[in-house]
């Protein structure tokens, strides 16, 4: 899934996304923490990885996109 940053927290490493599909998703320094990312700017293009559905959705991993 690929997303948009709409908001991002330098000291908490959190922020959230906004998907594709329109839908504000949340996450937190646990969707980083094992990836080189150290900082997002609100616009940015990204992809994720989520687990559940629907209302449960959740952003487990946020990735810079590569070509």
């Amino acid at each position: 899934m690929q997303g948009t940053v709409s908001r991002y927290d330098a000291e908490t490493a959190s922020g959230a996304v906004l998907t594709d599909t329109g839908i504000e998703l949340p996450f937190t320094v646990h969707a980083v923490a094992n990836t080189p990312v150290r900082f997002f700017r609100p616009g940015q293009r990204v992809r994720l990885e989520t687990t559940g559905s629907g209302a449960d959705l959740t952003i487990t991993t946020v990735h810079f996109i590569t070509l």
